[in-house]
């Protein structure tokens, strides 16, 4: 039975040893089964909208300090920026000059923006505070982790170079700071990039460098911890509360490194 056991292993040992002598001249880029790692630049807009409501007395009366309205940046908004790396694994698939493959992408990285003020600027306010509670200097927005999975389509232009595009969806972890509390909030929607890829012949011919773009679309997201407590009238007889959402969108730039080393056909 051990001996078994060592011919199996062996003839395993020797699939694989085949696969690779079968891919002595290297893997077209994109090809087979891959992992890589990319650094680049990241940067983003948030779109912040607070709707409030107006704070009524015991009568009805609306003519109160706390007017509602609805506050929000309608061109423009908050610039994130910031560094980002991160790595890939996926497999693709050579159909002549056609390219079809799956991927998944992890990356991390300081992605942020931060506003300051000089005066605080009260996000709870209440006439019954005397204390001020919940009065601000400094917001921030840190984009802490991005993941996720993409659907590749390409053409090879040359047999070391291939231009593909993708598309799929990525979810954002964003840890939310302001003076005392911190906050996390997780947003996603649908991504689309392009690369350029090529072999790095010199080196090795499973090797290939990468550059491209992503952009990502987080759509709208409820913001509850910021600004949604119940707010009260001079009379303190009296309520609004306000309702925060951001909208906002992703785009980066990387350069990478991937390499090819295994193809499922070489199992058949």
């Amino acid at each position: 039975m051990k001996k078994v056991k060592l011919i199996v292993a062996a003839a395993a040992m020797l699939v694989l040893v085949s696969s690779s002598a079968g891919y002595a001249d290297g893997f077209a880029p994109g090809e087979g089964l891959y992992l890589g790692g990319f650094a680049g630049v990241g940067s983003g807009i948030v779109q912040p909208q607070v709707v409030t409501a107006t704070a009524t007395a015991s009568d009805g009366s609306t003519a109160l300090p706390d007017a509602g309205g609805t506050f929000e940046a309608t061109e423009g908004g908050l610039g994130l920026e910031g560094i980002e790396y991160g790595g890939w694994i996926g497999y693709g698939y050579k159909m002549g000059d056609l390219y079809a493959g799956l991927e998944g992408e992890m990356a991390s990285g300081d992605v942020e923006f931060k506003l300051t003020s000089s005066i605080p600027i009260d996000m709870n306010p209440t006439h019954q505070d005397a204390a001020g509670a919940g009065n601000i200097t400094e917001v921030s927005a840190t984009k802490d982790w991005t993941g996720g999975l993409f659907g590749r389509l390409g053409v090879y232009v040359n047999p070391s170079s291939l231009l593909s595009f993708r598309a799929g969806v990525l979810v954002s972890k964003f840890d939310v700071a302001y003076t005392g509390v911190s906050e996390t909030f997780y947003g996603g929607g649908p991504s689309f990039g392009v690369d350029l890829q090529s072999t790095v012949a010199a080196i090795d011919p499973n090797l290939s460098v990468r550059i491209g773009a992503v952009y990502t679309d987080y759509m709208t997201a409820p913001v509850s911890g910021v600004g949604s407590t119940t707010v009260h009238s001079q009379q303190g007889d009296g309520g609004a509360g306000s309702n925060s959402e951001v909208t906002g969108s992703a785009l980066s730039a990387r350069l990478g490194l991937t390499y090819s080393f295994f193809d499922v056909n070489s199992l058949f």
